[in-house]
């Protein structure tokens, strides 16, 4: 019998990379991650290995976002390719390239790759805001895989520019290169769900910030939840299922805003009650605040916003039965403190 090619997960360190790894290999997959540095491959074998995972079945490559080094070692004798490796800062940067060029240019570097070992199929893990944005929208409006958002409009974040860029990119090249693999594309909504180790993700490094009772009360926003489980479910099943190949997945289960992600902390983390935001800000000071803090310049676009969505494609699509927002910040919150990190 022969053995099945190995499939690659690019920035393997990541929250939703190491969960889908895990994932892989409980299905019986072996997987060759991407790092920046090899000094992250220990960390992500424990993490596996606390799924309940092989963390022997896993092998690591060197290969960078902004580099073209590795890249083809990286894909070399695979089918499958899942690009999850993206930056996503908790402080906005001065220089907008400085998170745009990385997510482009990288996804663009994997895929060139991916064509150049005949790769079958790359998954790409893009956003639920580079669906959310668009413009010209009524009042209303349910937002689906359908839409896209407008990278030019001047009051989204270099993030948001970002995934919506890099992801536009991804679908130009696989539709203008001859030979280019199969994409299927994931959007998910703000990921919460269990931290596995002290390198946090952003979403979870906003917990350790209340923790520590920096923000009396919260701005008056809110995302939807995708849980990392649930996430990295939705990556291995777009990779194998046929009928996925050109298709986007919006990924979320409800909306939850910061203050109710507190109140989450609160209800879990009684201890903490004290720390977490008591109200939420009105809209004009937390746009006062951001011209002293760069962190409140990342949610200025969704101040007021909720948006309605359906997830019914990537429920009937990919087969998945979705952790409810609730779940998932409780998750997130309860393994922080296991890991002795709040």
């Amino acid at each position: 019998m022969s053995l099945k090619p190995p499939v690659v997960v690019t920035g393997a360190s990541g929250l939703i990379a190491k969960h889908t790894i895990g994932e892989l290999v409980r299905r019986g997959y072996s997987v060759r991650g991407t790092l920046r540095r090899m000094d992250k491959a220990d960390d992500v074998r424990r993490a596996v290995a606390s799924l309940g995972a092989d963390p022997e079945k896993v092998s690591f490559v060197v290969a960078d976002l902004v580099s073209d080094a590795g890249w083809d070692e990286a894909v070399a004798g695979t089918s499958v390719v899942l690009h999850i490796a993206s930056p996503f800062p908790i402080k906005q940067p001065d220089d907008p390239d400085d998170v745009i060029r990385p997510a482009r240019d990288g996804t663009l570097r994997v895929l060139k790759a991916a064509t150049r070992a005949g790769v079958r199929r790359v998954v790409l893990t893009s956003s639920t805001v580079a669906i959310f944005y668009g413009r010209g929208l009524p009042v209303g409006h349910i937002y689906s895989e359908a839409d896209f958002t407008d990278e030019t409009r001047p009051d989204i974040t270099p993030y948001i520019k970002s995934k919506t860029i890099a992801e536009k990119a991804a679908w130009q090249f696989v539709k203008s290169t001859p030979g280019a693999p199969e994409l299927a594309v994931l959007n998910p909504g703000f990921v919460q769900g269990p931290a596995l180790d002290a390198d946090l993700s952003t979403s979870h490094e906003l917990y350790r910030v209340m923790a520590q009772g920096v923000y009396p009360a919260a701005p008056r926003i809110s995302f939807p939840i995708a849980d990392v489980r649930d996430v990295a479910v939705a990556h291995v099943e777009a990779a194998f299922r046929p009928e996925a190949a050109g298709n986007r997945y919006l990924i979320g289960e409800g909306e939850l805003g910061l203050y109710e992600l507190g109140q989450i902390m609160a209800r879990e983390l009684p201890d903490l009650k004290s720390k977490v935001p008591k109200f939420e800000l009105p809209d004009a000071a937390v746009r006062a605040l951001s011209i002293v803090d760069k962190r409140m310049r990342t949610i200025l676009p969704e101040l007021g916003q909720r948006k309605d969505y359906t997830n019914a494609k990537a429920l009937a699509g990919l087969g998945l039965t979705l952790r409810s927002g609730d779940e998932a910040a409780a998750a997130a919150v309860r393994s922080l403190r296991d890991l002795r990190l709040i």
